[in-house]
């Protein structure tokens, strides 16, 4: 794993690389009493060629920058990042999957170590990355998520931290995540919290819906996480010829939509194959994989895999 520290006030500077195991704490560190923390999470993929390749670090290595500045927490820069990854991915080269068979996952922690007992910025903050080698999301083709939206609880409200990775927006969602998988519901789909109306996104991912040749998902304004295959994915539906809307989109819509799916650093592209709202259940194609899902899958991780062109410029190789 990959360690590197700083003090409040200053700038990280060499990181090394260490055996992984458990970090020594103090029982007073900001990170364990007030939740000062971030996290990032990305992938690394071996290439038929045996060659390693990363998907756009740098929009993580970004995205951990604008999380520290609203956590008041110092941050590495993008190169930085990078650099880290990348070092973090080589050391750990042998646990890489074969292709087809997976990828390695890439876990970016950065947090408040230091001790601080009255509500303060930490005076120490450790910058940590390890990884582990995980199998494909679905093992057998995509399988269809069967969604409950939620209506009491919410994952974010206007003004807080629901658009940046900090740690609390995880455990926040947990009590209504696991009422929803003990009533046979693979996830949660949260509302906007001021009228309950507007989608949101689900707890570890975004949403999107299909309603003919147009693809929309919820607006980024502070309570959506900006997630970076869910940028990519618009992009790629717009180079497909498909009609992109990032705006409001009601829970009517997303109930009379044509398709719906979800997309995440896990998920890649999850579809939907069923929404429950209010006891109604709206289902979505026989088998609940979608035409636009499904080539929208297949055009991002022929991508990410190397076994298409990259004409966006988003591969980083690493040998």
């Amino acid at each position: 794993m990959y360690i590197m520290r700083c003090s409040q006030g200053e700038a990280f500077s060499k990181g090394q690389l260490q055996r992984f195991g458990n970090i020594e704490l103090s029982p007073s560190a900001a990170v364990l009493n007030y939740g000062q923390g971030l996290f990032e999470g990305l992938k690394a993929y071996r290439k038929h060629d045996g060659n390693i390749s990363l998907f756009r670090p740098e929009e993580n290595g970004v995205r951990l920058r604008m999380g520290a500045e609203r956590m008041c927490m110092p941050a590495p820069t993008v190169e930085q990042f990078v650099e880290a990854v990348k070092e973090t991915v080589l050391a750990n080269e042998r646990w890489i999957p074969p292709q087809g068979k997976g990828s390695l996952y890439i876990r970016p922690l950065l947090m408040g170590s230091g001790a601080v007992l009255g509500l303060a910025p930490a005076p120490e903050y450790t910058f940590l990355i390890y990884v582990s080698p995980v199998g494909n999301y679905f093992k057998e083709g995509l399988a269809p998520l069967n969604l409950i939206v939620e209506t009491e609880m919410h994952r974010a409200t206007p003004g807080g931290t629901g658009g940046v990775k900090t740690i609390g927006n995880y455990a926040a969602v947990l009590q209504a995540q696991s009422a929803a998988r003990a009533k046979g519901f693979s996830d949660v789909l949260y509302l906007d919290s001021i009228n309950k109306k507007y989608l949101e996104e689900v707890s570890s991912c975004n949403i999107f819906v299909v309603k003919g040749n147009e693809i929309s998902t919820p607006a980024i304004k502070g309570t959506i996480l900006p997630g970076i295959t869910r940028k990519s994915i618009l992009d790629v539906a717009r180079s497909q010829g498909f009609e992109v809307a990032e705006c409001q989109v009601t829970v009517d819509e997303l109930l009379e939509a044509d398709e719906v799916f979800c997309t995440g650093t896990a998920v890649v592209v999850s579809p939907v194959g069923s929404i429950t709202y209010l006891n109604k259940r709206v289902t979505y194609g026989s088998d609940g994989v979608g035409r636009v899902s499904q080539l929208l899958y297949s055009a991002l991780t022929s991508l990410q895999m190397g076994l298409t062109e990259d004409k966006m410029g988003w591969i980083v190789e690493l040998k």
